[in-house]
């Protein structure tokens, strides 16, 4: 753990609040963009993100320093969004209804790749976001959180590892199953063609 971290971590372990404003500020878009990636929803995503640094404020003293901060924070993150996919499977089964509410949720959605110049690229490269997107969510729980801390996040696969609590060959390998997975759906869904 660097020296700031540790710096961090003594200041809210003494439950000072100018530390957790200064977590908040260093860590708010890491979580809400992993939890929003998990579960598709910006409301759902921004309240979760509430609850992780609560979480956190609240079992600080629980950290030991064994792992990188932010690897701590991810792990809070996840196992907070898991407990929401679950939640919401639930209420859902019970509701028989589809979490997404109507059409405004895909206006509430960030966008996966860079600004794009041209009208007709903006609208491949939208396209193409809404595949991926929906190619995230047929992966399975653990295939979409190791793809998003990888190839969103940029995470090493030594933290990944860390993070979802398996080992790092085993990332390695549910990684290269949901890459496959996740281009064959964009390839069987994808309709523009190159040049």
């Amino acid at each position: 753990m660097n020296p700031d971290d540790r710096k961090l971590v003594r200041r809210l372990k003494r439950r000072d609040e100018d530390a957790f404003t200064e977590l908040v500020k260093t860590y708010q878009h890491k979580v809400f963009n992993v939890i929003y990636r998990i579960l598709g929803s910006k409301a759902e995503a921004e309240e979760v993100s509430q609850e992780v640094f609560i979480a956190i404020f609240k079992y600080i003293d629980s950290f030991r320093g064994e792992a990188k901060l932010s690897t701590w924070i991810y792990r809070i993150a996840i196992n907070h969004a898991r407990n929401r996919v679950k939640y919401l499977s639930r209420r859902s089964q019970r509701a028989h209804q589809d979490i997404d509410d109507g059409p405004e949720t895909a206006n509430e959605d960030a966008p996966l790749s860079a600004y794009i110049a041209s009208p007709h690229e903006e609208i491949v490269g939208t396209e193409l976001e809404d595949i991926i997107r929906d190619g995230l969510k047929t992966l399975n729980e653990i295939h979409r959180t190791i793809v998003i801390l990888r190839d969103i996040e940029g995470l090493s696969y030594v933290e990944i590892s860390k993070i979802v609590e398996l080992p790092e060959g085993t990332v390695k390998s549910r990684l290269f199953r949901a890459r496959v997975a996740l281009k064959e759906y964009v390839e069987s869904r994808y309709t523009e063609k190159v040049v």
